[in-house]
């Protein structure tokens, strides 16, 4: 018998293993008896039986105020099964990346919403956005899986390594090396208890990538665990958010937009320094015209028919790379949320499924001989080289005959695809944990802020729980923070002023001024906006001091203005469906109910039902926050939210919200809306 029929009985009965065990995942964990439109409506009304001080919450009707004003304070976890560290580190990320949602009539492909819609648009701001999440969802994590590499081929933790050593020779020996890789994955697919064994956690930063032993952290002292630089951190996460902003602002032109924030989840129509002040992204190229103008040459910009071109192919590419990105930090999420699931989504349904794909392909290597490996990868790349005549006539016949053929590949998109269907990205993950506390009544409260700086002290470190090959005596050195050294020659005193230059006091003027022209344009869109423009009303209050708390601050109502005045956006729960309203008559004891504000106090009202469409916007524009930021130290921009629904008359802006994000997220979980993000 030929090996090829040796091969076809094996493979067809390693399909037919796959596809039973497939149907047995399938029927495993089946969704509850709730319903709505998608899993994550479905999910987030399933009773638990562990319970969060949420979850507990729900009992009552009423709204329940579960810690909105001090959310650190709690020392109970608010969603069970997950720390509340880690809730804040979604919730706070999840902000960031969700500014701008519409609702859709169907549920996606994959029965989750909150997916990103075909025909999103590119602005320098999201490309940041996109870059800072695959820097915390991804390169964190392949920093760490290096270090790894570099513990195990540096023989400091002999006996860890020499496990590997013996297993790999073993298996090289036996001609069982695939086989042998395909195991270990499905080990740690299927038993997670195995992954902290076979990889032994340890700070990313102490790690020398180089050596694989111990290292003094770049930021001087070991602040953070899940950090490259190990810097300090006030919460869990914020080390690598504040690395991966850095990371994108020290690129160079390419990111100059991203740097300075261009396109600030949505700039206003009526924002005030976008006409007056210059274009920060216009600075290279205007530096390249005055290098020209020095050397005796004709501007660029007067003659030159690449510019326009160049710069369109440049942001094109720059919108494929972020779209590119975007799929891999979603599948990454993904997979993660798949290996360790989250309540309440099933926790070993997805394991199995992937368990499912990965059996099959240990068995048919084992079966298979490397011969026919090696010749059928070796078929692959001349065909690929030399078949192109015959791949772009198979390409055609495609995009005439199916058209849309290439969605096929992208298993996101899929309705039966057996890997990915609902799982969830972290922003999905992110919105029923939302649902979860809409459905009991009890709305999560907003994360903490850092307003302090982080102490520089070591963070927790359990020495003898460490595999680094290290004595603690090492470890606790390399972990400590550096001593500062006196610096040599003079000091000054802490009462005597640092004298300032004549650069110093020109760049001082300038700021002094320009701080001066803001408050001045403040003062006169308040006068302007008394006279009834509409433009200078959108703008007032729009400007405050840095740390001042506005009242109330939610969960039900949320200080704001509205075409300049000020008041509260109010959710009426008690309605059914609950009710939208702003009014200039603050609610005072509990009492939300629409029909007993002032006469003349409602401004507007809609329905949560009837929201179609919910944009973030900034303040004053990215140019005026830029001013803002460099010339007025003592003040901060407060940002607005932008609400249509389904008439196009029903468009409210809101404006002067401290809360903006916390209204954002009570809104798009309260009711039943399909969400897609733009």
């Amino acid at each position: 018998m030929s090996q090829k029929d040796e091969v076809v009985p094996i493979w067809n009965s390693v399909t037919t293993t796959a596809l039973t065990v497939n149907t047995a995942v399938e029927d495993a964990e089946k969704l509850p008896t709730p319903e709505g439109p998608t899993d994550s409506h479905v999910l987030s009304q399933v009773e638990q039986d562990e319970k969060g001080l949420i979850q507990k919450a729900g009992d009552t009707p009423d709204i329940t105020d579960v810690g909105w004003n001090n959310p650190a304070d709690h020392t109970e976890q608010l969603i069970a099964g997950l720390s509340n560290e880690d809730l804040w580190m979604l919730i706070r990320r999840f902000d960031k990346q969700v500014y701008n949602v519409k609702a859709v009539p169907e549920a996606p492909l994959q029965n989750l919403d909150l997916t990103r819609a075909d025909d999103d648009e590119f602005s320098p701001d999201k490309l940041r956005a996109t870059i800072e999440r695959f820097y915390t969802t991804i390169f964190v994590k392949l920093t760490s899986f290096v270090k790894h590499i570099a513990r195990l081929r540096s023989w400091k933790e002999t006996r860890r390594t020499s496990v590997f050593c013996a297993v790999y020779s073993i298996a090289w020996l036996l001609d069982l090396l695939v086989p042998t890789f395909f195991a270990v994955l499905i080990a740690l697919v299927v038993y997670p208890p195995c992954r902290a064994v076979m990889f032994p956690p340890a700070p990313i930063a102490l790690v020398d990538k180089e050596t694989g032993g111990v290292q003094k952290p770049k930021a001087g002292v070991l602040g953070s665990h899940d950090s490259v630089t190990g810097a300090p951190q006030n919460f869990k996460g914020e080390a690598a958010e504040q690395e991966a902003s850095n990371l994108v602002a020290g690129v160079a032109s390419v990111a100059v937009g991203s740097a300075a924030g261009k396109h600030d989840q949505g700039v206003p129509d009526d924002a005030p320094l976008e006409d007056t002040v210059p274009d920060a992204t216009d600075l290279v190229s205007h530096t390249a015209d005055a290098q020209s103008k020095a050397h005796g040459q004709v501007p660029s910009d007067h003659h030159d028919k690449t510019r326009q071109p160049m710069k369109k192919s440049v942001m094109d590419g720059a919108n494929m790379l972020m779209q590119i990105i975007a799929d891999i930090t979603d599948s990454w999420e993904k997979i993660e949320n798949a290996l360790s699931p989250t309540r309440p989504f099933p926790r070993l349904t997805p394991r199995l499924r992937l368990a499912a794909v990965l059996v099959p392909a240990c068995l048919l290597s084992a079966c298979t001989p490397l011969y026919i490996f090696s010749k059928v990868a070796g078929l692959g790349v001349g065909f690929g080289f030399f078949g192109d005549p015959i791949i772009q006539r198979g390409l055609s016949i495609l995009n005439r005959d199916f058209p849309h053929w290439q969605k096929i590949f992208e298993l996101q998109k899929q309705r039966d695809s057996s890997l990915l269907r609902g799982i969830p990205t972290n922003a999905q993950l992110t919105l029923t944990l939302l649902r979860i506390g809409e459905a009991n009544a009890s709305p999560l409260p907003p994360p903490p802020t850092s307003r302090t700086e982080p102490p520089s002290r070591p963070a927790s470190l359990n020495h003898e729980e460490l595999t680094l090959g290290a004595t603690s005596e090492e470890i606790h050195e390399a972990a400590s923070a550096q001593p500062t050294h006196q610096q040599q020659g003079p000091q000054l005193s802490p009462e005597t002023p640092p004298k300032k230059n004549f650069a110093s006091r020109v760049i001082g003027f300038f700021r002094g001024t320009t701080a001066t022209g803001v408050e001045s344009k403040q003062a006169i869109d308040r006068m302007r906006a008394v006279v009834g423009s509409r433009h200078a009303k959108n703008r007032v209050g729009v400007l405050r001091p840095k740390g001042r708390t506005e009242t109330p601050v939610g969960p039900v109502d949320f200080d704001a203005r509205y075409k300049g005045a000020h008041g509260a956006v109010v959710i009426d729960s008690t309605q059914e469906p609950p009710v939208l309203y702003f009014t200039t008559d603050i609610p005072q004891g509990g009492d939300l109910y629409v029909g007993h504000r002032k006469k003349g106090s409602v401004l507007f009202s809609i329905p949560v039902t009837d929201i179609r469409e919910m944009r973030k916007l900034g303040g004053m524009g990215w140019k005026g926050k830029l001013v803002v930021g460099w010339a007025i130290g003592g003040k901060e921009v407060v940002d607005g939210l932008l609400i249509k629904g389904k008439d196009p008359k029903q468009s409210y802006q809101l404006t002067a919200m401290g809360m903006r994000n916390q209204l954002f997220n009570r809104l798009i979980a309260i009711d039943g809306q399909v969400w897609a993000s733009f």
